[in-house]
């Protein structure tokens, strides 16, 4: 069964993430590819500031662009949310840093999507299958990360009904759940961050635990 589609309520804009639309009041609203995947990257974050030069190395990987570009991006986004700059409610500015996204954001899941898991990467949500989905640059990777920090098959999760479960696969540059270094099975919570190698990635799902500074204090 294909899930339903999980929607996300930013005000009256609403985030389709699996059409990968924008619609308010029925109506679309338009934004570049690039301004989306950003969209993408500070929900991802949410609260959490996102610095410029990850914006860069992900919307740009290939490319040297200045700061320019980002802020013509945000200024997209702004206005797609109706979002003042002087008094932002949604797009923050962190001075000489990078961007981050607050104000209250609602999800809205069909019964489909309860128990779905999904790795979000470079502003692209990979679904996870039951049993064992790897992680890395192999093309044949359930989730396929382009980064030259991460081996070919670097990480993988096992699905289990609503759990997942992190292992690193003796990769070069090492695995961590947010400042944890994975050396063993590590089970995943909604919003976890991964990091394989210098790559950023973030799991959500079903799973609801312990924030990951008590994770880290334990």
């Amino acid at each position: 069964m294909v899930p339903d589609p999980m929607k996300l309520h930013l005000g009256d804009l609403i985030v389709d993430r699996d059409r990968r639309v924008l619609c308010r009041r029925d109506e679309a609203v338009h934004v570049s590819p690039r301004a989306y995947r950003l969209l993408e990257l500070l929900l991802d974050r949410r609260p959490r500031a996102v610095s410029q030069q990850e914006i860069l190395d992900t919307l740009w990987p290939d490319t040297v662009v200045s700061d320019g570009s980002i802020k013509v991006l945000v200024h997209e986004l702004r206005h797609a949310l109706e979002d003042d700059a002087r008094n932002p409610t949604w797009i923050r500015t962190a001075p000489a840093w990078g961007y981050a996204l607050e104000g209250p954001v609602r999800e809205e899941e069909g019964p489909a999507t309860a128990a779905r898991h999904c790795i979000v990467w470079a502003g692209s949500v990979v679904p996870l299958s039951e049993g064992v989905n790897v992680l890395g640059r192999d093309r044949e990777a359930a989730v396929l990360v382009g980064h030259p920090s991460v081996s070919r098959r670097h990480a993988q999760v096992r699905i289990d009904g609503r759990t997942a479960v992190l292992e690193d696969l003796s990769s070069h540059n090492g695995t961590w759940v947010g400042s944890r270094r994975v050396d063993g099975p590590v089970p995943l919570f909604d919003g976890d961050e991964i990091l394989l190698g210098t790559a950023t990635l973030t799991y959500r799902g079903p799973a609801v635990g312990p924030s990951l500074a008590t994770r880290s204090a334990s």
